[in-house]
């Protein structure tokens, strides 16, 4: 009987560990979906803990008790995002013989997914100047992954010295949301907007 007594009171306190783990996980997602929506509507440097609370229908202090600054809501904040906006599979462009098309292929890509988030980019570029927790983000996730992009791409041309460097200057400038944002108001489409800038990069006289 003491054993029996014993085994239920040990399931019983793995389902409230567990039950507690799950309504935890559900907190920290409704703070990071409130927090994404927040920062889209109005931007990082206009969104308060209490507006992010209020919209989580949680407590300021739950919200600190999650994440204890801005530096760790942003990650989950993203995380959330990012499974809404996924970054676009840039894998077949990348496997395009020819630089030029390499490139082409990847800007159009990459121009449809800025045209998909816009309204949350336009505001995470224009606060970063800001914002430290915001601009050491974005240096770390996306300015990274352009950098690592813009070298695989320049380094496809096979070329040397000044026009290498030139290409490589050309290629970043192209991959930049704010290129995108601008090509599209002067009123060209993604697939416009790629040709445009993949035949600046590969007609250039270096």
């Amino acid at each position: 009987m003491v054993t029996s007594m014993n085994t239920m009171s040990t399931q019983t306190r793995k389902y409230e560990l567990k039950a507690r783990a799950e309504s935890q996980r559900e907190t920290r997602a409704r703070i990071a979906r409130a927090t994404a929506e927040l920062h889209e509507q109005q931007g990082v440097a206009r969104t308060t803990v209490a507006e992010i609370a209020r919209r989580a229908g949680v407590t300021r202090l739950t919200v600190y008790n999650h994440f204890a600054d801005l530096s760790e809501l942003l990650p989950a904040c993203a995380a959330h995002y990012e499974r809404l906006h996924p970054v676009p599979d840039l894998g077949g462009a990348l496997a395009q013989a020819e630089p030029g098309e390499r490139v082409r292929g990847v800007l159009a890509r990459l121009y449809g997914w800025y045209r998909e988030t816009e309204p949350m980019y336009s505001k995470l570029f224009s606060d970063r100047a800001s914002v430290p927790e915001l601009d050491r983000f974005l240096e770390q996730n996306v300015d990274r992954m352009q950098a690592e992009l813009a070298d695989d791409l320049t380094t496809a041309f096979d070329f040397r010295g000044r026009r290498a460097e030139r290409t490589g200057a050309l290629i970043r400038l192209a991959l930049d949301f704010w290129t995108w944002r601008r090509l599209s108001h002067e009123g060209l489409d993604d697939e416009a907007a790629a040709d445009v800038m993949a035949a600046a990069i590969t007609t250039h006289d270096g």
